[in-house]
């Protein structure tokens, strides 16, 4: 019964400690010092060893510009036996606070002093200089640390200190270092010292960064050196540089696949950069020995071709198709060989009969439940080319089925909402559309929401849903890549229903094939008046953002960029735009962009 009752008492002590703890850290998190200093006092007085609640105390009497109590309370901890040499750092920075500098060194070359004692109090007493942006002082610690103990390496936390110095050679060098010798992973240091590197080739950091790396490729011809070189020209786009690099990589790393090559080709022609992305895919398809890679290649560098193709090139491209199947025919291994040839005869040759046998009779091949979908999904999107809904339907309906929490599946859903919406049943396709607002995939939830208002804005206003049924139509033109109808059928809109919801939605649709055709002061003009008679409405920040990017990419106008850029940050945080804007504005104002 004894022993229950002591119990007991230890569990209403723990808890009233705990719940001291709490509301000290809240109200001095809240700014409220006056209440957290009660609460830290008790602390300390119940435990006076913790160290936490020590320096939490003195953290608060100095936001209280109690200064005199800080030191008088730090004075009384400094005699104890044991002291922790970091006290000797607060005592110090209550001086700094106080603006006497000279007491505050005192204090800082007694906590140094304490490493003499034991090393190991380097990093703990290294760390806490740093916090308070003490930085040489940091360094001395962690210098001095290592010199008394040389098992002990402080080496990382010093390269992020030389850093904030502004010391960018000597970071590097210590970085490279630590790589070199196996104490960090390349990975790690690249995102540190990512903060320094910009897009600009000729920025002084990235000039030091490449002086550095050649340096150590002359010493030590290392294929690590490669690896970084190849990692900083794709920082500052030079994709060509890269390709240098990854070449050599590849010839000197025995056993070594095409991934790498393969990224940076799929990076190249994202951005746009198509000459250097077809030299990476043409030299992947002339030296892999893997069939699927060398495969994968041969389509991407078709994928190309077709960006913008003459006759010739189809006629090219359809006798490159022929010979890829009679080199590989159909079988589970190549589904991607069949779904670009099927994709290729529908939407560039404008015969999706020939598609649609072609992707059934795979499907009679033996595939998993993911390689069914693959080419479900496929079958279903020529199927909707191909204006035959409702088959398309059972075939995105029964990916959704199978594969009801994958990504596959949700954008089976999604097509089901889209399709149905081309159709004209727009209950059906809200019916969706609801499910998939909160899809794990940002952008398939993003492009729920947009399709989603879209149709719930337009039929509260018109029950007869005639405008919204003359866009699905132009939709479901733009989709079959009748560009040039589709503009015409929103031209319709335009002209027939101003001033209705639809008419914003009309005006983006319309400038995003406008720009797809060239036509960029078309679809500049088409942007403004979203901007300017639409601020208010949802597709105000994608008009912003579409104007932002065709300044940068296609009428070279940067500085108009940037204020639609800035227009989205400042104006539209909760933008799908915003990670983006934010990024894209950075970089043309000059920043480093992580």
């Amino acid at each position: 019964m004894k022993a229950l009752y002591t119990i007991a008492i230890l569990l209403i002590t723990f808890s009233a400690v705990a719940q001291d703890d709490f509301l000290a850290k809240q109200y001095f998190n809240d700014g409220d010092f006056e209440k957290a200093v009660i609460y830290y006092e008790k602390l300390v007085e119940k435990n006076p060893r913790r160290t936490d609640y020590t320096e939490g105390l003195v953290a608060t009497y100095q936001q209280l510009e109690r200064y005199v109590d800080a030191e008088n309370f730090l004075q009384e901890k400094i005699k104890e036996a044991n002291v922790y040499p970091t006290l000797f750092i607060e005592m110090g920075y209550n001086y700094r606070l106080q603006n006497q500098p000279e007491k505050a060194k005192i204090y800082y070359e007694k906590a140094i002093s304490q490493i003499n004692k034991n090393p190991n109090f380097g990093y703990g007493i290294g760390y806490r200089f740093q916090k308070y942006a003490l930085l040489d002082e940091a360094l001395k610690a962690y210098t001095k640390a290592m010199e008394l103990n040389p098992q002990l390496d402080y080496n990382y936390q010093m390269a992020r200190i030389y850093g904030e110095q502004g010391n960018i050679e000597k970071m590097y060098i210590s970085y490279l270092n630590l790589i070199s010798e196996g104490k960090t992973s390349k990975s790690n240091v690249l995102r540190n010292i990512d903060d320094f590197i910009t897009a600009d080739a000729e920025n002084e950091n990235n000039l030091i960064f490449k002086k550095t790396l050649l340096q150590n490729a002359q010493k030590n011809p290392d294929i690590l050196w490669n690896e970084l070189l190849s990692w900083l020209f794709v920082q500052q786009k030079q994709y060509g540089s890269a390709f240098r690099q990854e070449k050599a990589i590849y010839k000197r790393l025995e056993g070594s696949n095409m991934q790498r090559l393969n990224a940076l080709g799929n990076l190249a022609l994202e951005d746009s950069e198509t000459d250097t992305a077809q030299e990476v895919f043409q030299y992947i398809a002339d030296n892999s020995a893997d069939e699927v890679t060398k495969l994968n290649a041969q389509l991407n560098l078709i994928d190309i071709q077709l960006l913008e193709p003459t006759k010739k090139d189809l006629e090219a491209v359809e006798k490159q198709f022929n010979e890829l199947i009679n080199i590989h025919g159909y079988k589970a291994q190549t589904l991607q060989l069949q779904v670009a040839y099927a994709n290729f005869l529908t939407f560039k040759q404008e015969t999706p009969e020939q598609a649609i046998k072609i992707l059934k009779q795979s499907l009679e091949l033996p595939l998993n439940a993911r390689g069914k979908a693959f080419v479900k999904l496929a079958l279903g999107d020529i199927l909707v080319y191909d204006k035959k809904f409702n088959e398309a339907l059972i075939y995105f309906s029964q990916i959704q089925q199978n594969l009801k929490n994958d990504v596959l599946g949700q954008n089976a859903r999604f097509k089901v909402a889209q399709t149905s919406f081309y159709k004209g049943d727009f209950d059906w396709a809200l019916t969706q559309l609801k499910v998939l607002r909160s899809s794990t995939s940002q952008l398939i939830a993003n492009d729920a929401m947009q399709l989603s208002l879209l149709i719930s804005d337009n039929s509260l206003e018109d029950s007869t849903q005639t405008a919204l049924k003359k866009y699905a139509r132009a939709d479901l033109l733009a989709y079959q890549n009748k560009t040039k109808e589709a503009i015409m059928e929103l031209n319709d809109i335009l002209e027939n229903h101003k001033g209705e919801k639809i008419e914003d939605e009309a005006l983006l649709k319309q400038g995003q094939l406008l720009e797809s055709t060239k036509a960029y002061e078309a679809a500049e003009y088409n942007y403004q008046k979203i901007t300017e008679f639409y601020a208010n409405g949802i597709l105000a920040d994608d008009a912003h953002f579409a104007l932002a990017e065709l300044y940068r990419n296609k009428l070279d106008q940067p500085e108009k960029a940037k204020s639609h850029y800035e227009k989205i940050i400042y104006d539209y945080q909760d933008s799908y735009y915003f990670p983006q804007a934010r990024k894209n504005f950075r970089m043309l104002r000059g920043d480093a962009v992580n």
